[in-house]
């Protein structure tokens, strides 16, 4: 029976290979400030796109000139242009070398805005950026901003550090009970049956007293994942809920984190302000945040 399950598991990765993870993955919108940092994005949008034959969006955000730069603003931002323009026909480039269809996307203005109005307006299906290192987010990609664009995109984002690469072997999905969390779970769920992944369902509680509310997560989840034949496991740790997603994350040699999100003003409990700031930029893996 285990040998069976193995060898379903090994044909699921081959096939996951091959086949799209992410349903209804038509459009991407990648944004990338031309970094080092950006490359863990780049190739996994791409890597994505070619898998689902999904079109890339590839963007970078110009932003507006301060007051010290104004005593020559027209040639700054002329350079600041050629630069952006430069970088993303090199990932123009590496697209097409892949036969993916991607298209530049130069904007100017205040970094968040612009990456969640380019989503909405080319009504993509999922926004890819990249991190800065573990110990948060900077410029276009920082902290506030991150979280803003995860707040307000109209669909999935995906944060990708510069080292991570997103093989499926094991994922991660953290739920607290709410309706929220459902489509994060229904998401994890069909990327695991799709790839033959392992899966471990989290559900963090403050003290022994959330154990059996903790326990009532993870058991409704868990049921979801092995009517669809996922291998799973579930677990209820104790602490804070950014800290626990982490450390399991690291200690089980996760791949892929997936969260949910609550709506268009910010998020909530586990997913909200700091707590997903820390999570996006402490976890060596990359996180998928869903939208319910």
């Amino acid at each position: 029976c285990f040998m069976h399950q193995e060898h379903n598991r090994k044909e699921s990765n081959m096939n996951c290979a091959e086949s799209c993870p992410l349903s209804g993955l038509k459009k991407v919108l990648l944004a990338t400030d031309g970094s080092q940092f950006s490359e863990g994005a780049t190739r996994e949008a791409i890597k994505f796109a070619k898998q689902c034959s999904s079109k890339v969006y590839a963007m970078s955000v110009v932003e507006i000139l301060t007051d010290y730069e104004a005593f020559s603003p027209q040639r700054i931002e002329e350079v600041r242009d050629s630069e952006a323009k430069k970088h993303l026909e090199s990932v123009q480039a590496r697209a097409m070398n892949e036969k993916v269809d991607c298209e530049i996307i130069i904007a100017h203005g205040d970094p968040h805005s612009e990456i969640v109005d380019a989503a909405a307006a080319k009504h993509v299906d999922m926004v890819v950026i990249g991190r800065r290192g573990k110990t948060g987010l900077k410029k276009l990609l920082m902290g506030e901003v991150a979280t803003k664009v995860i707040g307000h995109a109209p669909c999935r984002v995906l944060v990708v550090p510069r080292a991570s690469k997103i093989e499926f072997k094991k994922l991660l999905v953290a739920t607290d009970g709410s309706k929220h969390s459902e489509q994060a779970i229904a998401e994890a769920v069909g990327i695991a049956k799709c790839c033959g992944s392992n899966l471990i369902i989290l559900s963090a509680m403050r003290d022994e007293s959330e154990q059996k509310e903790a326990q009532t997560n993870v058991s409704k989840a868990a049921e979801i994942a092995q009517k669809e034949g996922v291998n799973v496991e579930t677990l209820t740790p104790v602490g804070r809920s950014y800290d626990v997603i982490v450390e399991t994350a690291g200690g089980r040699g996760v791949d892929l984190i997936v969260m949910g999100t609550y709506g268009k003003t910010g998020i909530k409990k586990m997913l909200m302000g700091s707590s997903t700031e820390k999570v996006i930029g402490h976890a060596g893996c990359a996180v998928l945040v869903v939208r319910s």
